[in-house]
């Protein structure tokens, strides 16, 4: 990087620190915080839902997985319309109706104080994780562009993120947001014309190349499920982005910050819809990117290998891109990864003073009590995810168990809240056993290759249909022996 490139990433950085700080006087109460003033417009809230749902991860990973093989990666994209209809139908009025800052009061409504508890507890123990897994690989990509120390890049990122969220309260959330999703759109196009103009036989090039390399592709249509076809990646996608819309806290928040119940689910649906075209974009590059190191320059002898996809990508905004442009794709980068970072630590404050605070400390505290509590837990969090982020520099295996353990037992808070919406019986027992049984199911899909080797039947399925089996278990076995439970009454 050099001078220009890094004035333009630090005014960038600066800028979104203090106008995400400037909300800072509209946040005088703890519904504030939470919640904002009814005054948000819904467009903001929008652009913040699609800003939600692209982290830095997705930006790098999609177009190094379309330079490595092809867009079967679309196809889990092409879930959304289904997920998110199903959550603009159901989930979003529901939520609206319960009136309440946290997602999970609804379980403890269906099912009693202890499911509110374990679904909530699983919330903050997967943000935890996405904070320090996203914290580090943006480092990581820091690192390999600039050099930076990679530890230096972490707490830089956490505490910045920290404090502009911490000032400005979800107000700042969704502004920083809104800005943040159109930088990075921005950063695309900016990439994507930059290769147009370059290619020696222009756009079309990349069409010829791509069609010659089958890289258009969207996957196998074959019935395997074992393998990630069409069928396997969409069925994933249909459940994976229904408990990201239907039932993720960082996403119910923002339903309920506007004034009406048709601007919540007019934003549900856009914001969710714009990732599709967003993600084709993403892929795109990748495309774009394997016809540019064809025809215009070749890759170093260290990046050809294929399982190094993910740094193509990288190499080219520091090596292809002109001054300027770079400090601009960095800048895009770290957009996709700072709103995630900000959502995670304002929705984690926000379930820890609804569901544990004012339910188990002190329910009669003073709104200046909630505040403070807003602010130390807020605090607490960011800290525990720039750890977490820093120990994966090097115990990175003993977090990826936590953060798999930390994921089966989320894979069943889907299920169960299925279960409280579409379910007519109040059966706290069948509630219990099909949790039960569809945790005992995630499990044996997780380990059964470790434990009964490779040939068993659990290894047989993809590991993206874990969650899949996982949440219809809990739903058909909690409706049963609820149903059966009502008959014997």
């Amino acid at each position: 990087m050099n001078t220009i490139d890094i004035i333009v990433f630090f005014i960038y950085i600066g800028g979104i620190a203090l106008f995400g700080g400037s909300f800072f006087k509209k946040n005088k109460t703890s519904s504030s915080y939470t919640l904002g003033n009814k005054d948000i417009p819904s467009w903001v809230v929008t652009m913040s839902i699609f800003a939600t749902f692209v982290s830095s991860i997705s930006y790098l990973a999609l177009p190094g997985n379309a330079f490595q093989s092809n867009w079967n990666a679309l196809v889990f994209s092409l879930s959304l319309p289904i997920a998110t209809l199903i959550a603009v139908k159901y989930f979003v009025p529901l939520y609206r109706k319960i009136n309440s800052p946290s997602a999970y009061t609804f379980m403890e409504q269906r099912f009693g104080a202890w499911a509110r508890i374990y679904v909530s507890l699983c919330y903050l123990l997967t943000q935890l994780m996405r904070i320090g897994t996203i914290l580090y690989l943006l480092a990581l990509t820091l690192n390999a562009i600039t050099g930076w120390d990679i530890t230096t890049v972490i707490v830089f990122t956490g505490l910045i993120v920290a404090v502009y969220s911490m000032l400005g309260g979800i107000t700042a959330v969704l502004w920083t947001d809104a800005i943040q999703g159109i930088i990075l759109i921005i950063g695309a196009f900016v990439c994507i014309g930059f290769i147009f103009y370059n290619l020696p036989e222009g756009p079309s090039q990349i069409f010829n190349i791509a069609a010659e390399n089958d890289k258009f592709s969207l996957g196998s249509f074959d019935l395997d499920f074992s393998k990630p076809t069409f069928w396997v990646v969409l069925i994933y996608g249909v459940f994976i982005n229904l408990q990201n819309y239907g039932i993720d806290q960082n996403y119910v928040q923002r339903y309920m910050v506007l004034k009406s119940d048709k601007e919540a689910q007019r934003s549900a649906l856009i914001g969710g819809l714009i990732y599709l075209p967003i993600s084709a974009l993403f892929l795109f590059i990748g495309t774009s990117l394997f016809a540019y190191y064809n025809s215009v320059e070749v890759l170093p002898e260290a990046l050809q290998d294929i399982s190094k996809a993910d740094r193509v990508f990288p190499h080219f905004i520091v090596n292809a891109l002109p001054p300027g442009l770079t400090g601009l794709m960095i800048a895009s980068i770290f957009a996709a990864g700072m709103s995630t970072i900000s959502t995670s630590f304002n929705s984690s404050a926000t379930v820890f003073l609804t569901d544990y605070y004012n339910k188990y400390f002190k329910q009669d505290a003073s709104d200046k009590k909630r505040m403070q509590v807003l602010y130390i837990s807020s605090f607490i969090i960011s800290i525990i995810g720039i750890a977490i982020a820093i120990a994966m520099i090097n115990v990175k295996s003993a977090l990826d168990a936590w953060w798999k353990l930390s994921s089966i037992f989320s894979g069943g808070m889907l299920g169960l809240f299925l279960l409280g919406i579409f379910s007519k019986t109040k059966n706290v027992t069948g509630a219990i056993i099909g949790m039960i049984t569809g945790i005992l199911i995630i499990l044996w899909l997780t380990f059964s290759e470790v434990i009964f080797g490779p040939d068993s039947i659990g290894a047989s399925f993809h590991t993206y249909l874990t969650i899949v089996f996982g949440t219809i278990a809990i739903f058909l076995v909690g409706f049963l022996v609820s149903s059966l439970m009502k008959s014997k009454t």
